[in-house]
């Protein structure tokens, strides 16, 4: 829909949004008429459709109308996209539905975007529909916003309500991050203001609607970010493997070593394919559809991420999303969902509900029950497989997700990784390194000893009382006559960990080193018990692989609040004043055991009860049975 464009000038995606029946359609119907851009024809088929309906002045907004269905409700009810151009450039205009039945249609258009205009009525302000439309474009990480209010007609073309309604506007938009580049007042229905400048608003020094598209800068190539190339799928032709995919972001050459995740498998790139075939083609770069060979066989498939070594994508089983939920099933803790990014789909698990924001008043409200249709959240998600991750603060590109429960879009939103760990593993940096085995085995040990080794893992909030019943429990199987030791967070600091810090990385450094070590002391025959936060799942989960027969899982529950109630250290009254950063539960998440062995509830119990209740557990799970009792005295009679 549009006069022909001229291919020499850069085409630029701007999509519309606003409250149903602010006028966006009238506005762009009117926008196409004044900048000369209806085909032939349509300005005719306009009046007649208006002489039939009955209606004396024209209606700007059924140029737009593309259905029937349209007219006869008076609401746009799918994305439209409108071509116009300007001296300056050509424009692709998404005209997003406003009414909230058809959100979904409205973040779909805003996605393509590369900026926005929202429209608000001068005599009704700012409403529901039009915080909520700014914040999924906060959401989708928009940065170039012109606000306009029209119907200036409707209140007498009036200053004072335009600086009234600009002001509301605007404390909206800055609360939610947004900033305005452009606040322009107009009657769509008139012209005043779209593309000539009229007369009424005179008062108006600013630019007029076409000079605020025309001010809005072009997208930066993203050739300069690090490169990802999404695995499209994998061509076999007569000896040769083609994978195929488009560039997202960075440059590709030949001779560069391709680094695949999730798998971590490498190879060097031999050639690059383009259609039509071009054999001198070394180069490509963001945007680009193309094919690669590679020198060696390697297993990728589609889905996998191609990059460089350097500023790989995150690798992960769990991830926070900040989401918009479309579907008219509610979100739930448990339940499980499709979701792509790039030509990767996973099943992913809502681990929690961190929090609902209420886009009226931006008011939150933590560890919600669900997610409503038309919320906005933030939510954790776990999947089984390690999946590799950009957040959107890092890559607009890699870092929008969508979520489907069956066929439907359920609903979407950014990646945010704050406090989460790259779990990617390098290769071992050893070699020639072979294992050794003991002459005693465990059972001997276990026979000398009287009982078994094991790895007790208690993990729990800062405050939880992790280290108090740890040194009790110890205490009390070492009266007991066992072989008992604590590892405990804060000693293991003072020396085996003293050059780690507290962030994720670190974080799970620390975990892997305590995991490793528990493990050899437990096959030395050690009851071993660990003090720790240990505050992600993924890390607890290979403590246990170091020693996955003898680890036992106890979670060490109290609240946040009972636990910074408590604050023995006094660090949550540090992590609050901002003088500790990354502190779990505060600016850090905490993820509680998915499927302990034991829980250990020290906000309801005192210490006796907790140090009974596990001293019990641990004995069950040392003990020596009888077989092997009668085992050993043969050994000692022989």
């Amino acid at each position: 829909m549009s006069k022909e464009t001229n291919p020499s000038k850069q085409l630029f995606r701007v999509v519309i949004v606003g409250h149903v029946d602010h006028g966006k359609s009238t506005l762009i119907g009117r926008l196409l008429y004044d900048t000369d851009s209806l085909p032939e024809g349509k300005y005719e088929e306009l009046q007649e459709i208006c002489k039939r309906r009955g209606t004396d002045a024209l209606e700007w907004s059924f140029v737009l109308d593309a259905f029937q269905a349209e007219r006869d409700q008076a609401i746009t009810i799918d994305t439209t996209q409108i071509w116009f151009n300007t001296d300056q450039r050509d424009y692709v205009i998404i005209d997003a539905p406003g009414h909230r039945e058809f959100l979904k249609n409205m973040v779909s258009g805003a996605a393509q975007a590369e900026a926005a205009i929202l429209v608000v009525d001068a005599n009704e302000g700012v409403r529901e529909q039009t915080k909520r439309h700014a914040y999924l474009l906060s959401l989708l990480g928009m940065k170039q916003i012109g606000v306009v209010i029209n119907k200036m007609d409707m209140v007498g073309h009036d200053p004072e309500v335009f600086d009234k309604v600009s002001k509301q506007v605007t404390e909206y938009l800055n609360s939610i991050n947004l900033h305005p580049s452009h606040i322009t007042p107009i009657s769509a229905r008139h012209g005043d203001m779209i593309s000539k400048r009229g007369d009424n608003l005179d008062w108006y020094d600013g630019k007029s609607l076409t000079e605020v598209f025309d001010s809005f800068e072009p997208a930066s190539a993203p050739y300069a970010q690090p490169l990802r190339f999404p695995v499209q799928d994998v061509y076999r032709y007569e000896e040769r493997r083609i994978l195929v995919g488009r560039i997202e972001t960075g440059i590709l050459r030949t001779g560069d070593t391709i680094l695949f995740s999730p798998t971590n498998e490498k190879a060097v790139v031999t050639s690059i394919e383009s259609w039509p075939k071009d054999e001198s083609k070394v180069e490509a770069r963001a945007g680009e559809s193309i094919g690669i060979t590679l020198d060696e066989r390697i297993f990728v498939e589609r889905g996998h991420m191609g990059s460089h070594d350097i500023n790989a994508p995150m690798l992960s089983n769990v991830f926070r999303a900040n989401i918009f939920w479309l579907s008219h099933k509610p979100l739930k803790v448990g339940h499980s969902y499709k979701v792509r990014y790039g030509t990767h789909e996973a099943t992913v698990t809502v681990q929690s509900i961190d929090r609902v924001i209420d886009t009226d008043d931006l008011a939150q409200h933590e560890r919600a029950g669900e997610v409503a249709r038309n919320a906005v959240a933030e939510v954790t998600f776990r999947a089984r497989d390690l999946l590799p991750l950009d957040p959107y603060s890092d890559n607009n590109r890699t870092g929008r997700v969508v979520f489907y429960d069956g066929y439907d879009i359920a609903g979407g939103g950014s990646v945010n990784m704050d406090g989460y760990a790259d779990q990617r593993r390098d290769a071992p940096k050893s070699e020639n390194i072979y294992k050794v085995d003991h002459l005693m085995t465990a059972d001997i040990r276990a026979q000398r000893q009287g009982h078994h080794g094991g790895v007790f893992w208690f993990t729990g909030l800062s405050g939880s009382g992790k280290s108090t019943l740890a040194m009790a429990v110890e205490q009390a199987l070492f009266e007991k006559g066992y072989h008992t030791y604590v590892l405990d967070g804060d000693n293991v600091r003072h020396g085996l960990n003293s050059d780690l810090g507290f962030s994720p990385k670190d974080r799970a450094e620390n975990i892997r080193r305590i995991g490793h070590v528990a493990a050899l002391m437990a096959d030395a025959g050690q009851i071993v018990i660990t003090a720790f936060i240990s505050p992600y799942q993924a890390d607890r989960d290979r403590a246990r692989a170091a020693s996955p027969d003898k680890f036992h899982e106890i979670s060490v529950y109290a609240d946040l609040e009972t636990c910074e109630a408590r604050d023995p250290k006094g660090l949550y009254k540090k992590a609050r004043a901002g003088e500790i950063e990354d502190f779990t539960g505060i600016d850090s998440p905490y993820e509680a055991p998915i499927n302990p062995e034991m829980v250990v509830d020290t906000q309801a119990n005192d210490v006796a009860t907790c140090v009974a209740q596990v001293l019990r557990y641990v004995e069950q799970q040392v003990e020596l049975k009888a077989s092997e009792e009668t085992k050993g005295e043969k050994a000692i009679a022989v």
